[in-house]
């Protein structure tokens, strides 16, 4: 969850450590930290809260000369978000620092053993423990950084992405990764080090991404030596050209970049589909899936494995799956799949979603399912993360940078690659005609600029978020392939305003939610012209005679909803399989505009962090 940032070069290293942590913040933004080598000195700054707060601290307390350091901002797991509790952490001689993104499970005995030895800890994290267990493995074996980290790691379970220095050998980093994601940038004669690649992306463009369980000796001048870390053996670092840009990690003049965001959408769903979705020569391409067609088509069962934002379009996809390529769906919480002995054989495919590419969980889900002989997918946004290498095959998004905690584009850019998959396997195996086929890749192609319409109701929007911004709870209603936008929708508000919001099928309202409607409760109906259309306006009709406020997601044109409503968002019309693309683009802009009315941290919720790294 953590975000870390290290420099080694010719340049001064505060302002690239520094602009590298504002880029990670969106991993976690407890607290922050900085530690700064200038030649004689080792400087540290850390502080509770924002890296704006680490800024205005630093710049009045210390000197920020020096062409070496390292930073970290924090999303807390062992000990409270504190000054204290903030890395770096020194170890007890001051000599070795260290930056941390994991959790050290077996810190508690190890902590107990190296007092036992003399060690003091002035923190509550794993943190401290490692770095002392380094400076302690060099003070009883006389070994260098890169051996000491190595067998200190040995010694310790759990995840971490760590970087390490030591003042007494000040011309290299140490850098290591188990579970969490480590990039090292490479340029000229110097070498940057961070969570991905976006605090270094101005520098270079040549990135080498660790694979899980190595390590890397990081020297001025020199070139990168990586290693495994349990037997030693060195390994070729494979250096990769990275495809994002500056432009795609500002915000381009939005207020936020959750708003930025959500305005990319249509270029983001256009770049997902350019190149794969050919409609004149009715093909779509998809090298992971032509490479393996006979493995996917003849598979029994798809599990579809994902947390959170990338669940929801995992049940998208079952709806999706199901009805045009006739295989039986089942979607799984992958944090509660990997822990309850699933039954999987090796006729199964399984599906793995990701927008980072780094989830923990779905990590855990992806070895597991290989374990047991499945064919594994991985569906994720960045280029060359771990989901990317560890399933058998894949499929990029190519959404572009999500910076904002709370998903957007990362959701409709995944129900593409998705939706491209089964018409794919559909017409493979013959489970939908060529003229629907062909329909729906018109229809597609259509949706970049039925969403810029769709988000032509901002002021409307607005408008409705003025008038229940105070609400204290809120239903989301939808049915078919609009039930899990419901759950999207209600997710979107949780996460950025802190209003209690729930998402139901629709016809589930009368077996329990509907005791909850009365005069101050606002429901978000998704009513669609497309599937069980009657339905849902007999339950908007319930809702009505209960004295609930609706605010209803219809069709273009429909007024039967609209004389029932207490307001009326209108979407573009579509086939009933694409309508989650356009009736989420209005959820997504509600909850913003409540976030903001409230004076929310929009794009860094409370407790959240973009990337969740750790169980």
């Amino acid at each position: 969850m953590c975000g870390i940032v290290g420099y080694i070069g010719h340049r001064e290293a505060y302002p690239v450590v520094l602009k590298g942590l504002q880029r990670l913040e969106y991993r976690g933004y407890d607290s922050a930290g900085i530690a700064l080598y200038d030649g004689a000195e080792l400087k540290m700054c850390k502080t509770k809260g924002k890296v704006a707060d680490l800024k205005t601290k630093l710049e009045a307390e210390i000197s920020t000369k020096g062409t070496v350091g390292i930073g970290h901002t924090r999303w807390a797991t062992h000990g409270e978000p504190n000054d204290v509790n903030s890395h770096p952490h020194y170890s007890n001689s001051g000599d070795i620092v260290i930056i941390h993104n994991g959790i050290i499970e077996n810190y508690d005995s190890l902590k107990k053993e190296l007092k036992t030895r003399g060690y003091e800890f002035k923190s509550d994290t794993d943190t401290e423990v490692l770095v002392n267990l380094i400076e302690d493995v060099i003070s009883k074996e006389d070994v260098k950084l890169g051996k000491a980290v190595q067998i200190a790691l040995n010694q310790t379970i759990g995840a971490y992405a760590i970087a390490v220095f030591n003042k007494q050998k000040p011309d290299e980093l140490v850098v290591a990764r188990l579970g969490s994601p480590l990039a090292i940038g490479v340029g000229e004669d110097e070498f940057f080090i961070a969570s991905d690649a976006s605090p270094f992306i101005e520098f270079t463009n040549n990135a080498i991404y660790l694979e899980d369980g190595e390590m890397a000796v990081v020297r001025r001048g020199k070139e990168v030596k990586i290693r495994k870390i349990k037997d030693d053996s060195l390994v070729d670092p494979y250096i990769q050209e990275l495809q994002m840009n500056l432009e795609q990690i500002e915000k381009g003049g939005y207020e936020h970049f959750m708003l930025k965001e959500i305005h990319e959408q249509p270029s983001a769903i256009s770049d997902t589909y350019r190149g794969r979705m050919l409609v004149d020569e009715g093909i779509i391409r998809m090298a992971g899936m032509d490479d393996n067609m006979e493995r996917i088509a003849n598979a029994k069962r798809f599990i579809i494995v994902a947390c959170g934002t990338s669940w929801h379009a995992g049940l998208v996809a079952e709806y999706i799956f199901e009805d045009i390529a006739r295989i039986p769906v089942e979607v799984e919480y992958a944090s509660e799949f990997r822990y309850r002995n699933p039954v999987i054989s090796e006729n199964d495919v399984v599906i793995a979603i990701s927008q980072s590419g780094e989830t923990a969980d779905t990590m855990a889900a992806i070895k597991l399912a290989k374990e047991k002989g499945a064919f594994t997918f991985g569906v994720c946004n960045v280029v060359g993360s771990s989901i990317s290498r560890e399933t058998n095959a894949g499929a990029y998004t190519h959404a572009g940078p999500e910076i904002g905690v709370a998903s957007t584009k990362a959701f409709t850019t995944q129900i593409t690659v998705l939706t491209l998959m089964a018409l794919k396997l559909g017409k493979f195996k013959g489970t939908i005609s060529h003229s629907d086929f062909q329909y729906h890749l018109r229809e597609m192609e259509l949706i970049p600029n039925k969403i810029k319409d769709s988000l032509k109701s901002d002021t409307i929007i607005r408008e409705i978020a003025n008038i229940y911004k105070d609400a204290p709870n809120c239903l989301y209603l939808g049915r078919g392939y609009n039930f899990p936008v419901a759950l999207e929708g209600a997710l979107k508000l949780k996460e950025i305003s802190y209003i209690h919001a729930e998402g139901y099928p629709a016809a589930e309202m009368k077996h329990g939610p509907i005791a909850l409607i009365d005069e101050q409760m606002p429901v978000v109906v998704i009513a669609t012209k497309k599937g069980h259309y009657e339905k849902v306006v007999s339950n908007i009709q319930e809702i009505k005679s209960r004295k609930g406020k609706i605010i209803a997601i219809v069709t273009h044109g429909d007024e039967e909803v609209r004389d029932l409503a207490d307001h009326v968002i209108e979407v573009p019309e579509t086939i009933e399989s694409l309508t989650p693309l356009l009736t989420t683009i209005p959820l997504q802009l509600l909850s913003y505009h409540i976030a903001v009315m409230l004076g929310k941290n929009v794009d860094q919720p409370r407790n959240l962090a973009k990337s969740v790294t750790v169980e």
